[in-house]
């Protein structure tokens, strides 16, 4: 894994390397690139590039003062694509939503479109069921409880936690992964809990909502029919909000998309690459949508 050092801390990433158009993918809570691992293969042409954000699961603490609010992360996030050069870039999101806020920032201009899987919308910061993580992050020693608790396999698995978020089940070893690092380090912690208590009020978060609009850019958002934690009816409403916005709504899945149903995934952001200028096959935009 690469690194680089940004204002607020250390980020590590994966990059697939290669010419072709670059998506740059976020992840869950306290999740990182391991979440991609099923959909990232399925990309061939295409530079993926997968950073660690300061969510929980990332190996570096972030500096004391650091910003990791969401729109914090967000600025992170632009900062970080801005390091590294990056344009046109297609932005790719699932479970955390916050990541949309990049566009609102003046780094957002890098931004070409974004891909919206089962994410946090309007004022579903955290999602209900989430709402206990953010709870047990404002006690103190919740976290460091929480991450002893999850040093069990079967609460791990738990279907009202981590095991609701696919179908599929998801692999013990990845989700003990994900707990790890917070597990191990303190000051992890203090950025896991920094981060799971940042969310605003909810006129705030709508607010921001209504201000997405602005973003006259393409936007695909693919949804969970059988998700616990994101709205149903949220899926077409954020279609509906982006003036380039188009749904594809997934059967058989729950949040983690990635994980429940990579193959039809891939096809439908492919898919949508290629109409919308991002086709590594020509080199040459397209007419955007």
């Amino acid at each position: 894994m690469s690194s680089i050092e940004l204002s607020s801390g250390p980020i590590g990433y994966q990059d697939t390397g290669g010419n072709g158009p670059v998506l740059v993918f976020g992840h869950g809570v306290p999740m990182d690139g391991a979440q991609w691992r099923k959909v990232v293969p399925l990309l061939d042409g295409y530079r993926c590039i997968l950073p660690t954000l300061p969510l929980g699961g990332h190996l570096r603490p972030m500096e004391p003062g650091a910003d990791l609010s969401h729109r914090g992360v967000a600025r992170l996030l632009g900062e970080f694509i801005e390091r590294l050069g990056l344009d046109d870039v297609t932005l790719v999101l699932n479970d955390w939503g916050g990541g949309q806020f990049l566009v609102l920032e003046e780094q957002g201009r890098r931004v070409a479109r974004m891909v919206l899987v089962a994410c946090e919308a309007f004022d579903n910061y955290p999602p209900g069921p989430a709402k206990a993580l953010a709870a047990v992050c404002r006690i103190p020693g919740g976290l460091r409880l929480l991450t002893q608790l999850m040093r069990i396999p079967a609460v791990r698995s738990h279907p009202k936690g981590y095991g609701g978020m696919s179908r599929r089940g998801l692999p013990d070893e990845i989700v003990k992964g994900w707990f790890a690092p917070a597990t191990r380090n303190k000051d992890i912690r203090r950025d896991f809990a920094k981060f799971a208590t940042s969310a605003p009020d909810r006129e705030t978060l709508l607010d921001w909502s209504r201000q997405l609009s602005g973003f006259d850019r393409p936007v695909l958002v693919v949804w969970a029919t059988e998700d616990p934690l994101m709205p149903r009816e949220h899926g077409p409403r954020l279609a509906d909000l982006y003036p380039k916005g188009q749904l594809v709504e997934i059967t058989d899945s729950s949040t983690l998309v990635p994980e429940d149903q990579p193959e039809k995934l891939a096809a439908v952001v492919k898919d949508f690459l290629r109409r919308t200028g991002a086709d590594p096959s020509t080199g040459a935009p397209s007419e955007g949508g």
